[in-house]
């Protein structure tokens, strides 16, 4: 072989070894609460492969997902949501549209027993991992798993309900491992209130923080625990926005100008994100990626690279990374679950992002913003 042909056969291997080593880091997913909360006769585990679900540990290894934010969430009883036309001024239904009610609020004794429960299946999985699955608590650790090849979990608590409104259980959590909160789901709690599951509306739904939101944004500062804006109302977001030191953080929510869910980001909410070297995990929902806003039509990795193009144009690629909502929400027809991330990547790199940008986008980003909310 001539030296030409080695240094280009050379340059190909290291151009292919390059492209498969892009790691992903999940911003969201709901796989913890879904495997609490399965069956007897739909149980499964993340140490071993399933058909159920989006995420296991065997998946989630050949998909290259190297770690995410897992929340817990509790949900609210006996509400189911239903969805039904909104009428116009008119009297009229409006085509394409689609409004439901708001749950009702969340016993806090209900989601701190909820909480603890789950929180102690992580703990005791990180035990049964022998080391291949970790709970982390610093940068230093993320960095090290992801490099190590040790899955890397953030615990997340999806709604403050089950958090006092002294904030002294928040303590507790943190010494247990918590490093993410999301102030709400889309239901009101003591601290804020969540936006409803509207098509088409803006985010500007209601009332601020409450005074004690503010003080438990203050306290997520001081601990070092990210504080995440999805689900959280316009005005809420703009109290975070002014009361945080920290990096602003919507861990899975997409672009408001291309889906006008109030789910999502206005531009104006997407400049200061990037503004404060934060960060928009773009969600794989169907209902907040597609412009109709109908979750169940056929829907392809198009959309979710819409979403990441449109948030890297406008606030620079360092701010955007992937929230998927796996185990929570309805996935494009093409992302069955987590194995199939090599598809999405693919996608991103056929849309023109380049390597380096891609490693930002599936998880240098993350960890950076999580760095920085952290401390080292």
């Amino acid at each position: 072989m001539s030296e030409t042909a080695r240094t280009t056969t050379g340059a190909a291997a290291r151009d292919a070894s390059e492209r498969a080593r892009v790691l992903v880091f999940d911003g969201h997913n709901d796989t913890v609460t879904h495997i609490h909360n399965a069956s007897a006769e739909d149980t499964r585990t993340f140490l071993e492969r399933s058909e159920r679900g989006h995420i296991d540990l065997p998946r989630a290894r050949e998909g290259g997902l190297g770690g995410g934010i897992f929340a817990i969430f509790t949900a609210s009883p006996a509400w189911e949501r239903t969805m039904r036309p909104m009428v116009g001024a008119d009297g009229l239904e409006i085509p394409g549209s689609r409004v439901a009610d708001l749950p009702p609020r969340l016993p806090r004794r209900r989601a701190l027993t909820y909480t603890l429960s789950v929180m102690s299946d992580v703990l005791r999985l990180e035990a049964e991992a022998s080391g291949r699955v970790e709970v982390v608590r610093t940068a230093a650790r993320l960095r090290r798993c992801l490099a190590d090849g040790i899955f890397a979990v953030v615990l997340h608590i999806e709604g403050a309900e089950a958090i006092d409104t002294r904030l002294e259980t928040l303590d507790v959590f943190h010494a247990a491992g918590l490093r993410s909160l999301g102030l709400v789901w889309s239901r009101p709690n003591a601290f804020a209130h969540g936006v409803p599951f509207d098509f088409p509306r803006a985010p500007d739904t209601g009332p601020g923080l409450t005074a004690a939101g503010k003080r438990l944004v203050r306290a997520c500062n001081r601990l070092g625990v990210l504080v995440d804006l999805s689900h959280l109302n316009e005005a809420g977001f703009w109290d975070v926005s002014r009361t945080s030191a920290a990096p602003l953080v919507a861990t899975h929510s997409c672009a408001w100008a291309l889906a006008s869910s109030p789910r999502n980001l206005t531009d104006a909410q997407l400049d200061a994100i990037g503004a404060s070297g934060g960060i928009v995990g773009v969600n794989f929902h169907k209902g907040f990626l597609r412009e109709d806003g109908d979750p169940d039509a056929p829907t392809s990795l198009v959309e979710i690279v819409r979403h990441v193009r449109y948030v890297a144009d406008r606030i620079g690629v360092e701010h955007v990374g992937l929230g998927s909502d796996f185990d929570g929400a309805n996935m494009p027809d093409d992302l069955g679950d987590v194995s199939r991330l090599p598809s999405l990547v693919e996608a991103l790199r056929e849309a023109g992002f380049g390597e380096s940008d891609l490693r930002a986008v599936a998880h240098g980003n993350w960890v950076r913003v999580l760095e920085e909310t952290w401390g080292g």
